[in-house]
């Protein structure tokens, strides 16, 4: 039976570390829920994994499964099945054999183990393959074995840590697709560790963002690219990313590199200084008459969109890389100067974690 997860003020500092890898995490995860952990490199992603599966000793808080407290549980006890970015499928072993072997060591009945690795085994598409060694199967062929290896035990909970960072471009698109139907077909509470951004807001019921070991936002794929808390999740979420730049506050909204964008009153109010972060997804940024002015430093030409790199310097003296994204047209040459507009923009305060301003 599918549970819920959640972590209580969970944080783990490693042994002869000053900083924690994950600090005071509370998240929930419903029963069914298909949740991404997502982040930079050492985030902490991966380790609030490992402290769910048993494979890592929490410092301080607790974890629980359902209504049962498994902080100090074995992984071995712990109702969890995992999906490694590395497969770990036993080479001498056949398909059938490797979705099998965890059914055999809790001796699950003949039977019922090989029903429940054909039933595997048709949803996956991998019956043709059961008497195959992994070493004749492709790498998109060998992560559907490690899945049916997870999908026989019946877990109440799935945890998959970047399984799909070993395959090619084109068959992660392909098998990111199969692996959310699949879980909304077995409504498996899932928790999904990747680092690509894209796979998550594609996946995801709700995606976690994290930096350095600090929960940012946990919401809805379409709620973080509209409304992010601060300027890393909305830079982070999104590609391109969203340009970022420096505006000092003036009568009638911010102004950068001399051009006056109109900004609330009662939204620059709330900043901590006299200028601003000004956020602008490029897709918000167009091509026009009058607006920032900038130098063209590259053009790509996509066909139905044309995306427009530029520079120009802003309040705060740096120079700024920006991105307008538009319907195919005639594109500026390199070198020129332009004018963008921004059609929607977000305000983020310049201090601390750089919170959005509302």
């Amino acid at each position: 039976m599918t549970q819920r997860v959640t972590y209580e003020d969970v944080s783990l500092v490693y042994p002869g570390s000053t900083n924690p890898a994950v600090s005071h995490l509370n998240l929930e995860i419903g029963e069914g829920e298909f949740l991404v952990l997502v982040g930079p490199s050492g985030c902490g992603k991966s380790t609030s994994l490992r402290m769910l599966a048993g494979l890592e000793p929490i410092s301080a808080g607790k974890i629980f499964i359902g209504d049962r407290d498994v902080t100090n549980v074995p992984a071995k006890d712990r109702d969890i099945a995992m999906v490694f970015q590395n497969y770990a499928l036993y080479p001498h072993m056949s398909v059938a054999e490797n979705m099998a072997f965890a059914l055999k060591i809790q001796k699950v009945s003949k039977s019922e183990i090989e029903r429940r690795v054909k039933e595997a085994a048709a949803i996956l598409d991998l019956t043709e393959y059961l008497e195959r060694k992994p070493k004749a199967l492709s790498g998109g062929q060998r992560q559907r074995v490690a899945m049916g290896r997870a999908i026989v035990r019946e877990p109440e909970v799935f945890l998959m840590d970047e399984p799909l960072s070993n395959l090619d471009a084109k068959l992660r698109v392909q098998t990111r697709s199969q692996i959310a139907a699949l879980q909304r077909r077995l409504g498996t509470t899932t928790v999904y560790v990747t680092h690509d951004q894209v796979e998550a807001m594609t996946m995801g019921d709700r995606v976690a963002v994290l930096k350095d070991g600090i929960l940012q936002q946990c919401a809805s794929p379409r709620e973080l690219y509209d409304e992010p808390d601060n300027s890393f999740v909305a830079t982070f979420i999104g590609s391109p990313s969203m340009n970022m730049a420096t505006a000092a506050i003036v009568d009638g909204g911010v102004t950068v590199n001399g051009y006056t964008v109109p900004v609330d009153r009662a939204i620059l109010d709330q900043a901590s200084g006299s200028n601003v972060l000004l956020g602008v997804r490029p897709e918000d940024l167009h091509i026009a008459d009058e607006g920032i002015g900038m130098t063209v430093t590259v053009v790509e030409e996509l066909g139905a969109d044309t995306f427009v790199y530029g520079e120009f310097t802003d309040a705060g003296g740096q120079t700024v890389d920006v991105v307008a994204r538009d319907r195919g047209f005639q594109a500026p040459k390199i070198g020129s100067s332009v004018h963008v507009r921004p059609e929607r923009v977000y305000v983020f305060d310049t201090e601390g974690i750089q919170r959005r301003l509302h």
